[in-house]
């Protein structure tokens, strides 16, 4: 894949996964649109790109639980003149603790964020992209789509909702051009438990590195003939297929075994 071919837009791109691929493919010659809420980091990582790769990084700063972001980003863009050829729909983030008790509106913000601004961008972008025939739709989920995940209900069912959705995309997309797939990172060296308020929210596994995650997905773009999704990790590959086989032999096990793992008494014992 030439790269250098490529202007990508990439959400959530302040932090963590979202700056790791901002800077892979900066490095491989791909031009940037950097979307996120912190304009201030989106600005620091633009010019450190351009500076050392030589490509052109535009930087728009965008709340994607807005109803119309989708819609706000293409205006911008247009505005800057800039024709995006793929996407990444990275943006997201969790909520931990028993569904009740949540503040309702903070989950209609992630539900926004993690279902509605990929839908919305995709809707927005998948078009241009087929009809030029190139360019590739990464969404990401979370192994938290495998399973049900008590603790995390709400963010659990978007990121299935994210996988099954995607793999939907992957099929209709077929002899287009244009690669589509979706990628399910693990436990992940990021702000996501920060912004979560605990390390419970990833159940005191092992993490992966941002890199780790970027390079798992790049891999999968650059391979002969990818297929509708991608788990980064051995260690989650695993994980899923044990989930899937626990599923079929009951869904009443699976729930009590994610139950178990969510709980934050089993890892104070």
């Amino acid at each position: 894949m030439n790269y250098s071919h490529h202007t990508t837009i990439i959400t959530g791109a302040s932090s963590g996964i979202g700056a790791a691929f901002a800077r892979a493919l900066a490095a491989r010659g791909s031009s940037l649109v950097l979307v996120a809420r912190r304009v201030d980091r989106l600005q620091s990582l633009a010019a450190e790109l351009e500076k050392a790769h030589g490509i052109t990084a535009t930087v728009i700063a965008l709340d994607l639980s807005s109803s119309n972001a989708a819609k706000t980003l293409r205006t911008a863009m247009d505005n800057a003149g800039v024709t995006a050829t793929s996407l990444i729909n990275n943006a997201g983030f969790g909520t931990f603790g028993p569904f009740i008790g949540e503040d309702p509106r903070r989950l209609a913000q992630e539900i926004a964020v993690d279902v509605s601004a990929p839908v919305q961008l995709s809707s927005e972008f998948l078009p241009q992209f087929i009809s030029a025939g190139n360019g590739y739709l990464i969404n990401v989920a979370s192994m938290s789509a495998y399973a049900p995940t008590p603790r995390m209900a709400v963010y659990g069912a978007t990121k299935a909702f994210v996988l099954s959705f995607t793999e939907s995309l992957w099929a209709e997309s077929q002899g287009t051009g244009v690669t589509v797939f979706a990628l399910s990172p693990g436990a992940t060296s990021t702000e996501f438990n920060e912004v979560v308020g605990t390390e419970d929210a990833t159940a005191g596994a092992s993490k992966r590195t941002p890199a780790d995650v970027v390079n798992t997905a790049l891999t999968h773009l650059e391979s002969r003939n990818p297929g509708p999704s991608v788990i980064d990790g051995a260690g989650n590959k695993f994980g899923a297929a044990l989930a899937t086989f626990a599923g079929l032999a009951s869904r009443r096990s699976t729930v009590m075994l994610m139950n178990r793992m969510t709980d934050p008494a089993r890892r104070a014992s």
